[in-house]
């Protein structure tokens, strides 16, 4: 077999689910608020150490390290997701959390999809005595919906 044929013919994907989290700002634009608050806030406490209140210069100072840390936190998990690829032979579950990559790869015909017993539960894929929690990043009202999906596309690729 040459090379051109197996770069023409790869793995079919039967179904792709993409789950990532809804982050109404993009990067670029939560630096500039941030700089925004930034400038305001200095400003402020500049015109009021020029009318003798000094305290505020460092309690200003604090305020933007934890609203800072506080933004890091958040930007930190912004593009957090989860891509769960369903193969004919294989169901691979992709994570990133925090720039932490997670994998695993089950065989399709042996997961079963557990949906949580109350909606705030992420769905369970278990297979061969290793769980799997996904859905995390869909809202609560359509995890069971994802889970009786998931389900319908493993008993097509059985």
């Amino acid at each position: 077999m040459q090379t051109s044929d197996l770069l023409a013919s790869p793995e079919p994907i039967l179904k792709d689910w993409l789950m990532k989290r809804n982050c109404s700002v993009s990067p670029r634009q939560f630096v500039l608020f941030y700089v925004s608050l930034a400038l305001v806030s200095i400003a402020i406490a500049v015109l009021l150490l020029i009318r003798g209140a000094w305290m505020v210069l460092p309690f200003t100072g604090i305020d933007l390290l934890v609203v800072g840390g506080a933004f890091a936190i958040y930007a930190r998990h912004a593009v957090d997701y989860e891509r769960i690829k369903l193969y004919p032979n294989r169901l691979v579950i992709e994570q990133m959390s925090a720039e932490a990559l997670t994998q695993f790869e089950f065989n399709p015909r042996w997961v079963r999809v557990e949906p949580g017993a109350t909606p705030r539960d992420p769905v369970r894929l278990v297979s061969r005595g290793q769980t799997v929690a996904v859905g995390l990043h869909l809202p609560q009202y359509r995890r069971a919906q994802f889970a009786r999906e998931l389900r319908m596309w493993l008993a097509r690729a059985a």
